[in-house]
């Protein structure tokens, strides 16, 4: 598809960019294609379900991963207006997504489902827009379903959010219906961008992809000035200087232009590449007009960490390519080169959550066609030394200090949202008091629903957490978190011994109450999984020097005396004391090796 008008001809005041921010499964995507074909940005020809939801995860799990942006151009009054779009993921894990395309937005499309009402991360994308000082627009969605209670979801928004009745537009994404007032309200509403052509070039680079044939791919929003093919750049993170040798809009692919204009948005591609030239949050000017840089993106903070290793080490170049690749992509993902006694060179990668981890691996294995194992999930502590000030950064239990040295240790709080039906009440407390949460607050949005506040250690929730919640609320349950600093702790390293030998990569941090409890049911199975040898296997679970858990695996025996008939007794004891020997001496020369199959089975998450 071609774009046909001239850019030019789109002063700022003729257009308006927007977000639309939702819960998971509100809408928005299917909303975003409705808008597309309104606008004829989408025909009969290229449309297509979740258009915008281009990844092969995103499709599969039908789900937003990645914010994607699409230009459309649309007549209201007699006049052409040029509204980009930017989807937004709806997922918790994904928040660092939604508030990066924030930032090239002046309002958003708040989507709230007519029959599912307002939901955790529904809250959540309201106050990170409403922070940012953008205008929001209430949309309620499908107004079309059997189970639609259009007033009561305006009356939760209206109590959670203080919004007016005329301010609503009710819609169906689905059917059509409210798509005309959802794009000239876009217009009426949201203000347009400040910007000047006249003034020089400042564009601000929010995202980056990578192609395999034309390189980086940065997609800027400009603030001020022009950019044209040909034209010198300069990125003032890195100094570095580059011409550029295509830009366009996303129309709804990318769609090459002759130039860009102050408060557009649009891809440019300059011939970055590797991963480090594009840093997102950069400021791009004209090489000899340098301006005051933006402020940047607050640099996204790791909540869950795992260790990523090649299945076969020969392949770990590969996997190094295509980490490299996918975090240019995915800016949020921190890397750190590892080595592993038992799965050899790999990375430490740290993540916002455990479904963004899961759609990293996802997206390495379909995009890349690299597997790997990605091991359990683990948080990051803090540890304060005896005659010490400094707080030490702890994430892999192997560089865990001798308790003898250790004064105290905090991990990692999170403040949690859920949202349930009131039948759900009971249990749902119950499971956060085994996940030793301190309750905050309790308060009902409606006569049947309710809203949690809980204190929980990250740590209890980086495991299966939101699993129970979906399973004892028969996915009714929506949660949603926000970091809320670190807190003393009563923590220990739990070793895992084979023969009086410690395994390393086997090592936990776990709090003391739950030691027992974990360390019995990792030896059990660790005896499931480890082959019988030649003498006795002695699994151990221990903490320091006490030992709390313990498993036997029974020697391989050869039967020495089936060879003698009748005679002494004495005859046969001598076999079997020289036998015994063999294996004592065995037992202390040997070693267990651990199989690739079994550090699978222990370092992945039990089903």
């Amino acid at each position: 598809m071609t774009f046909k008008k001239d850019l030019k001809t789109f002063s700022p005041d003729k257009i308006r960019n927007f977000s639309i921010i939702a819960h998971i499964d509100h809408g928005k995507s299917t909303l975003s294609d409705r808008l597309l074909e309104t606008t004829g940005t989408l025909n009969e020809r290229t449309k297509k379900d979740q258009f915008l939801d281009k990844l092969q995860v995103e499709q599969e799990r039908g789900i937003t991963v990645k914010a994607q942006t699409a230009t459309m151009v649309y007549n209201f009054e007699g006049n052409d207006y040029l509204l980009n779009l930017i989807d937004t993921p709806g997922h918790v894990d994904f928040t660092y997504e939604v508030s990066r395309s924030l930032y090239a937005c002046q309002g958003a499309l708040l989507v709230v489902d007519a029959s599912q009402g307002v939901e955790a991360q529904t809250m959540a994308n309201f106050f990170l827009a409403f922070e940012q000082g953008l205008t929001i627009i209430p949309v309620i969605n499908k107004v079309d379903l059997p189970t639609a209670d259009v007033e009561k979801v305006k009356g939760e928004m209206k109590k959670l959010f203080d919004f007016s009745d005329d301010e609503f537009i009710l819609a169906s994404a689905k059917t059509g219906i409210g798509i005309h007032d959802i794009l000239q309200a876009v217009i009426k509403r949201i203000p347009h961008p400040e910007g000047s052509d006249e003034k020089p070039l400042k564009a601000l680079l929010f995202d980056s992809w990578f192609d395999e044939y034309k390189g980086v791919m940065c997609l800027i929003a400009l603030q001020d000035g022009t950019l044209q093919k040909g034209d010198s750049i300069t990125l003032a993170y890195t100094n570095e200087n580059y011409e550029v040798l295509e830009l366009g809009l996303m129309y709804p692919n990318e769609t090459p232009t002759d130039a860009l204009y102050a408060g557009q948005v649009g891809y440019l591609v300059a011939g970055m590449k590797t991963v480090k030239e594009a840093h997102v949050g950069d400021t791009i000017y004209h090489t000899k007009q340098s301006v005051k840089p933006f402020p940047g993106f607050k640099p996204a903070k790791p909540m869950v960490f795992a260790g990523i290793y090649p299945v076969d080490n020969s392949e770990f170049e590969q996997l190094r390519t295509a980490i490299e690749k996918l975090t240019l992509n995915d800016a949020s993902v921190s890397v750190e080169k590892k080595s592993s006694t038992a799965l050899g060179l790999g990375f430490r990668c740290g993540f916002l959550g455990l479904l963004h981890m899961e759609v990293f691996k996802q997206r390495l294995e379909q995009e890349y066609d690299v597997t790997a194992i990605v091991t359990a999930p683990s948080v990051l502590y803090k540890i304060k030394k005896k005659h010490s000030d400094e707080l030490l950064n702890v994430e892999n239990p192997s560089d865990f200090p001798d308790p003898n040295v250790i004064e105290e240790i905090f991990e990692p709080m999170i403040n949690a949202t859920i949202l349930m039906p009131k039948e759900y009440l009971g249990a749902v407390l119950k499971l956060c008091q085994e996940k030793r949460g301190e309750q905050k607050d309790m308060s009902f949005l409606t006569e049947e629903r309710v809203i949690l506040q809980y204190l929980l250690p990250l740590t209890e929730v980086a495991t299966d957490f939101y699993d129970q919640l979906k399973s004892i609320t028969s996915g009714y349950a929506s949660f949603d978190y926000e970091q809320a600093g670190y807190q003393p702790s009563n923590l220990v390293k739990m070793d895992i011994l084979l023969n009086g030998k410690a395994v390393d990569a086997l090592s936990m941090i776990v709090h003391e109450d739950n030691a027992y409890h974990l360390g019995r049911e990792l030896v059990e199975r660790l005896k499931k999984v480890i082959k019988r040898q030649l003498f006795e296997v002695v699994i151990q679970a221990a903490i320091g020097s006490k030992i709390i858990a313990r498993e036997s695996i029974s020697p391989m025996k050869k039967n020495v005396t089936a060879k003698c008939y009748g005679g002494d007794i004495t005859r046969k004891r001598k076999l079997w004391d020289k036998q015994k020997e063999g294996k004592k001496k065995m037992k202390q020369l040997g070693s267990v090796e651990v199989p690739h199959d079994a550090f699978l089975a222990i370092l992945k998450k039990t089903e």
